[in-house]
């Protein structure tokens, strides 16, 4: 029998230790799901392809939706990929697949039927479920008018699921789900009589309603519910609470303020007349005056679209329109505005929009650089309506206020003092009539989405969803990134 040598008890030391340490490393605890995210870079994400949560058009991807996942997943200092689900079923099957999605951030309701597939995260927006009907047809008040009726809703939504509920205490009530549709097709069918009910959550009804003139807001439907972002099911809840964390602070830093109010803030201020007439305007004046909005704004670098909506705010497009304080004209100068901007006849369509396209830069430009887009375009528009000496008054009351002087969301809270005696007199230009700007900067972000939706070719595929209605130029990726300017 050998004894063993220095070297053959070296080696023997080296493989016990090797081994030790294998087998340590086979019970290391596995990485959490928030950790093995953040080694890969990346976060994935399952939503539906929708005005309200995600879509793409020529400037990129945008939605609510995917504006606050996107930030979300910088909060954690991972990259974003976005997956699309055909349906609302497919985004559940494949949440809950091995290797599937990290999470879905698809305008989705926690609601009871989900609670067996999916864990809900901290809710970021409260909606209603509400009956939609067509314009002429009998108006249904109360759950038992759904009785008899054609109803179309999503396949797998939370209103197929209080359709269900309600089917045992309304016995003719009869439905249909379908996957093959969105929340703008179900509308578009309202519109068109080829349904006569459908339910949709309130969010989407305010910025979907102003495309069809016909659909119209029965009833709220139950209490009011909340979107949330939705997570497999399992015991590992580090990214449930990342998510949560991060909810809860774009709550408190205004992130979320600022996101509602630019995808939800000014979707109901036109109303069914201002809507229908403006759809009828749209072919029956514009036409006319589209070749001038053109050639003004490619020499002023601004959205053609942005200058119509200015001049039917002002005007509905009428050449020869005059206010009783002297305004004239399809951009409505002022006779000192007029002269400024080299304009010899504001009846003339052709110098009139010029000049508004010439004062609006100018206006842009002479913002305090302090102030950035898309808060400077909404500004400018301001001061186009109400004069840039009482934008400065509602932007020192805001400051006053402790509010921010360079955010339109604060400002525009302040316009309307610019009437009260108790505040104007305190403001170096005084009086002024502040409540309209605030509607007018409304109403003309408003006809821009609208003219943005009907003026750019539709992608393919059978379902509106997909369209094109984005504002490039003012809707930024970011909410606080640099826009291309006027």
């Amino acid at each position: 029998m050998f004894a063993p040598t220095p070297l053959r008890i070296r080696c023997a030391r080296w493989l016990f230790a090797a081994g030790l340490v294998l087998m340590l490393g086979s019970c290391a605890e596995k990485p959490s799901q928030l950790q093995q995210i953040r080694e890969d870079g990346v976060l994935h994400v399952i939503t539906r392809n929708s005005p309200s949560t995600y879509f793409q058009d020529r400037n990129g991807e945008a939605g609510f939706e995917f504006e606050l996942v996107q930030r979300f997943a910088s909060h954690i200092g991972v990259e974003l990929k976005i997956e699309s689900a055909e349906n609302l079923d497919e985004i559940f099957t494949r949440l809950n697949r091995p290797g599937g999605p990290d999470m879905a951030a698809a305008g989705l309701v926690a609601s009871d039927g989900r609670k067996e597939q999916v864990r809900f995260g901290r809710p970021y927006l409260d909606v209603v479920t509400q009956v939609v009907y067509r314009k002429g047809d009998p108006r249904p008040t109360r759950p038992e008018d759904l009785g008899g009726k054609r109803i179309l809703v999503l396949k797998g939504s939370n209103q197929a699921e209080k359709l269900a509920a309600l089917r045992e205490q309304i016995p003719n009530l009869h439905y249909e789900e379908s996957d093959a549709v969105e929340v703008v097709d179900l509308l578009r069918m309202i519109d068109d009589g080829q349904i006569d009910l459908t339910l949709v959550e309130s969010n989407e009804l305010s910025m979907n309603q102003v495309y069809f003139s016909n659909v119209r807001s029965a009833f709220d439907l139950g209490e009011q519910n909340s979107l949330t972002w939705m997570f497999a099911r399992g015991e590992d809840r580090s990214l449930i609470e990342a998510a949560n964390a991060f909810l809860e602070q774009a709550e408190q830093n205004g992130t979320l303020q600022r996101l509602r109010e630019r995808y939800y803030g000014h979707v109901d201020m036109l109303g069914y007349v201002g809507a229908y007439a403006f759809a009828q305007h749209l072919q029956q004046r514009l036409p006319r005056y589209e070749k001038l909005f053109h050639s003004t704004a490619r020499e002023f670098a601004v959205d053609w679209r942005l200058l119509a909506a200015i001049s039917y705010q002002e005007s509905h497009w009428l050449p020869d329109a005059t206010s009783k304080t002297g305004v004239r004209g399809l951009m409505m100068l002022t006779l000192r505005t007029a002269r400024a901007m080299g304009v010899s006849d504001r009846l003339d369509p052709a110098q009139s929009i010029h000049g508004g396209g010439k004062y609006l830069l100018k206006i842009h430009q002479g913002l305090p650089e302090s102030i950035e887009e898309p808060d400077r375009t909404w500004f400018a528009l301001a001061a186009y309506n109400v004069g840039g000496g009482h934008l400065e008054d509602a932007r020192k009351l805001a400051e006053a206020e402790g509010l921010n002087p360079n955010k339109w969301l604060d400002v525009k809270q302040m316009l309307p003092r610019l009437s009260q005696k108790q505040w104007y007199s305190k403001t170096r230009y005084g009086y002024a009539r502040g409540g309209e700007p605030v509607h007018f900067v409304a109403n003309v972000r408003r006809y821009y989405d609208i003219l943005t939706w009907v003026t750019q070719p539709q992608l393919e595929g059978p379902s509106l969803a997909q369209s094109e209605m984005h504002i490039p130029g003012i809707y930024a990726t970011e909410l606080d990134g640099n826009l291309p300017p006027l």
